[in-house]
Formats: structure tokens, C-alpha cells, sequence
């Protein structure tokens, strides 16, 4: 049995819901998102509530993960999502121009990344980049997409990281 799917979300003032058949929209501050709900879930909106219920017994657990994400769009429509990335190297740079982020890595080239729609970089130093945005799914993509370009490496640690990430650190080779 799924406790999460059970839990009613709870609509903030100032954010528009609206359901049509499968399809659920939500409007709010930070931007329009909207998705399908799987044919095994149904919602309901009571005012500021709305509640998921299985249309099949056997469907507990897909509520649950519906439930979730339309937390999540609730939640990004009022407050937005952020990921911090940090560049950690000698050389190594990042500058937001526009949609696009120029990043120097230690290449012979410079590695320049357009961001999508619905999302912001920006960044506040040469070495922090911060990717925003109402869609919590895009702004995690984008995090990896960015981090993808140089993963940090375990024997100095150069590379880019989340602001929040450990990296286990290897000892070199003995003489």
C-alpha cells in the first residue's frame, strides 16, 4: 500500500488547477506545466485539495508516482526548483550570456550550452553556475547535462559538481 499516494495536495492561493479528463494543468508565478495522468489514476479537486484514488486495486503504486508529480508541479509553479552547480579546477569558468552558458574546461575549445525553454542559468561567480526553473524533471536534466560535460575525477577532484556533492577521493599510485 502506498502511504504517498493517500496524502491530499494541497493547492497555495494564486495557483490555478485545472483537470480535464487525464490531463491536469496548473498555472502559477513561476510558469504552465501540465501532464497526463496514467489511465489507472484518478483525480479529484475539492477546493484547494486535490486527491488521487486508483481507478484498479492493483494501481496503489502508480498513484503514488502521479501524486508525486503533480506535487512536484504544484510546488514548481509557486516556488521553482534550483540546482547549484560549482567548477572545481585551475582555468576552469563559466559565464551566462543570454539563454547560453559558456563554459571553459580545460578543452581546446570552449563548450558553449543553450539552455531549453522554462529554464534559467545563471551565474553568480565564475565558478558557481545556478540552473532554475518550474519544472523539477528539466532542471535536473539540465544539472546532468552541464555536470556531463566534465564529471569530477577522483584523484583531484577537478571537475563539475552539485554544490551538495561528495567526492570520494582515490590515493595515487605509490613509487
Amino acid at each position: 500500500m502506498s502511504r504517498i499516494a493517500k496524502k491530499p495536495i494541497t493547492v497555495p492561493s494564486g495557483i490555478d488547477v485545472t483537470i480535464a479528463g487525464q490531463s491536469v494543468s496548473v498555472k502559477g508565478p513561476k510558469g504552465n506545466l501540465e501532464m497526463n495522468l496514467h489511465d489507472s489514476v484518478s483525480i479529484a479537486q475539492d477546493g484547494a485539495v486535490l486527491t488521487l484514488s486508483p481507478s484498479i486495486a492493483s494501481a496503489m503504486a502508480m498513484t503514488g508516482t502521479m501524486r508525486s508529480l503533480v506535487n512536484n508541479m504544484v510546488t514548481g509553479v509557486a516556488e521553482g526548483y534550483q540546482k547549484k552547480l560549482q567548477l572545481i579546477g585551475v582555468g576552469y569558468r563559466a559565464q551566462a550570456q543570454g539563454k547560453n552558458l559558456n563554459l571553459s574546461l580545460g578543452f581546446s575549445h570552449p563548450v558553449v550550452y543553450a539552455a531549453p525553454d522554462g529554464i534559467s542559468i545563471e551565474t553568480p561567480s565564475q565558478t558557481e553556475i545556478l540552473v532554475s526553473g518550474a519544472d523539477k524533471q528539466m532542471v535536473g536534466q539540465v544539472s546532468a547535462e552541464i555536470r556531463a560535460y566534465r564529471p569530477p575525477e577522483p584523484y583531484k577532484g577537478k571537475g563539475v559538481r552539485y554544490a551538495d556533492e561528495y567526492v570520494v577521493r582515490k590515493e595515487a599510485k605509490k613509487k
